[in-house]
C-alpha cells in the first residue's frame, strides 16, 4: 500500500513539473512575440516626420567703403526678395531605445533633435553700384548668410517647430498605444507615461 501510495505521488510531481514546465514555455513564447511586435512598431515608425513651411522676405542691401582716404565713399546697393522653403524634420530611425523583457519594459532612452533645412531662392533687382564699389562674390554670399539669419529668426518666433513637435508625439504616441495593449510600461527619461495625454508634456 506504502509503495502504491509513493507512486501516486512521484505520478503527481512529474505531472505538475511537466505542467509548470509547460506554463513557463508559453508565458515565454508571448514574451518573445511581444517584444518582437514592439521592435517592429518603432521599425515602422522610424521614418522621417517632416513639417514644411513657406517664408518670403524683402532686404535692402547695402554697402559702402571709404576710397582715397576720406575723400570720397563708394556705395554699392540692391533689394533682395528671398522666398524660402523650410522644413522641421525628426528622424526617428535614430531614437535610442531599451527593451526590458524582463520588467516588460520599452525604454526611450533619446529622441533625436529636429533638422531645420532652409532652402531659399534669391531675385536680385535694382542693383546699383559705383565703379569703385562693384558686386563681389563675397557681396552675394554676405547677403546669404544675413537672409539665412533672419529666416531662422523668423522660423524659431513661427508655430513651425511647434507644430513638428505635435507630429513627432502623435508618432510617439503609437509606442504607448501598444505597449499598453500589451501590459507593457512606456518610460521616457526613467519617467513612466501612464497616458496619451502625460505624452503631450513631454520635454523634448
Amino acid at each position: 500500500m506504502r509503495k502504491v501510495f509513493f507512486g501516486v505521488v512521484i505520478t503527481l510531481i512529474v505531472l505538475f513539473t511537466f505542467k509548470y514546465c509547460g506554463e513557463q514555455k508559453e508565458d515565454r513564447i508571448t514574451l518573445q512575440e511581444n517584444t518582437a511586435l514592439i521592435q517592429e512598431q518603432i521599425k515602422n515608425v522610424g521614418k522621417l516626420v517632416v513639417t514644411e513651411g513657406h517664408f518670403s522676405e524683402v532686404f535692402t542691401y547695402k554697402n559702402s567703403k571709404a576710397v582715397f582716404g576720406d575723400l570720397l565713399e563708394a556705395e554699392k546697393r540692391a533689394i533682395v526678395i528671398v522666398n524660402a522653403d523650410v522644413t522641421v524634420a525628426y528622424d526617428l530611425s535614430l531614437i535610442e531605445y531599451e527593451v526590458d523583457e524582463l520588467t516588460k519594459t520599452l525604454r526611450i532612452i533619446s529622441i533625436p533633435k529636429e533638422e531645420i533645412k532652409i532652402s531659399p531662392d534669391f531675385e536680385y533687382y535694382d542693383i546699383q553700384a559705383d565703379f569703385l564699389n562693384q558686386f563681389e562674390a563675397k557681396d552675394y554670399n554676405d547677403i546669404k548668410k544675413t537672409v539665412n539669419k533672419s529666416l531662422m529668426k523668423k522660423i524659431e518666433a513661427s508655430d513651425l517647430k511647434s507644430n513638428a513637435q505635435n507630429r513627432l508625439i502623435s508618432e510617439l504616441a503609437k509606442f504607448y498605444i501598444l505597449t499598453n495593449s500589451m501590459g507593457w510600461t512606456l518610460e521616457y527619461n526613467e519617467n513612466p507615461i501612464e497616458s496619451t495625454e502625460a505624452m503631450q508634456g513631454l520635454k523634448l
